[in-house]
């Protein structure tokens, strides 16, 4: 699908990208049809918020309705998807993946702050309550599921008290990871007319805590693989000289001691060890 209606107030993709329109249902079942035919092992469908899909279409589909269309292909391959928005993330959507046979236990649910009234002030349609009701039910589906959001630091007008609730729900949720940033000013926004009395430095260093934050529980979540058995996908040559990076089905990098020529095949992977950022692992 294409485009985004939600208007947030710091962004600027609806006016560049226009509505949401999505692709015939028809259209994207063939497409992964044929490339599993074709021997490719992992599928992601993309949308600005890939989750509200099915707008304007001649028939009603939701997106919980076309996973479980692309699942039913039969095949040895994996399907993930991003990025999906809170407002439009469902019960249905979270059963559909517990229940699949494809669809990675995985899912990038970008919060943006743990702050409800910054959220209000974003425009993002949904608060901190609603926010965490829906990974608790996801996490009851699935209990290994792994999480990642984005959060931006210094929205105009948020407080060191709205950025304290961010900290407090970067702990309670445990993310796999986080994509972070400092808030940047874009013309034709409605935040741009906001004010924004905190100065740079102050942000910067509101980032650096929420890295640190993060970084520990990360690299804390990483040690709980060690000594376990993955499938992985060898996706590239990895940073080290004969090894391949590969990607676990709930996204974990770990690198791996195996020739190019096994790059794009599923690998049976016993962790041996965790970095900060990915695992290490010999096949077995």
């Amino acid at each position: 699908m294409y485009g985004c209606d939600n208007f947030c107030s710091y962004c600027i993709v609806p006016y560049v990208r226009g509505r949401e329109k999505s692709r015939h249902p028809d259209a994207i079942v063939a497409e992964c049809r044929e490339l599993i035919e074709q021997g490719y092992k992992e599928i992601t469908l993309l949308g600005q918020n890939v989750n509200s899909y099915g707008k304007g279409l001649p028939e009603k589909v939701n997106f919980s309705e076309l996973l479980r269309r692309i699942d039913a292909i039969d095949g040895d391959y994996r399907l993930r998807f991003m990025t999906s928005h809170p407002k439009d993330a469902t019960h249905e959507l979270f059963d559909t993946i517990a229940e699949s046979r494809h669809i990675c236990h995985y899912i990038h649910l970008p919060c943006q702050s743990g702050s409800s009234r910054v959220l209000k002030a974003m425009n993002r349609h949904y608060d901190l309550r609603h926010y965490e009701e829906l990974l608790r039910y996801a996490r009851e589906k699935m209990p290994g599921l792994s999480i990642t959001s984005d959060i931006i630091v210094g929205f105009p007008g948020e407080t060191r008290e709205d950025f304290e609730k961010t900290l407090e729900l970067v702990r309670r949720t445990k993310y796999s990871a986080l994509f972070t940033f400092i808030y940047s000013r874009r013309s034709g926004t409605a935040a741009e007319k906001l004010p924004d009395p905190i100065p740079a430095e102050e942000k910067s260093r509101w980032f650096r805590e929420l890295l640190d934050t993060q970084g520990a529980i990360g690299s804390e979540l990483l040690k709980n693989y060690v000594g376990k058995t993955l499938r992985v996908l060898a996706e590239d040559e990895g940073k080290t000289a004969g090894t391949l990076s590969c990607r676990a089905e709930d996204n974990p990098i770990v690198e791996v001691a195996a020739p190019p020529e096994m790059i794009g095949e599923f690998l049976q992977v016993r962790i041996t060890a965790a970095m900060n950022w990915a695992l290490r692992g010999e096949r077995i």
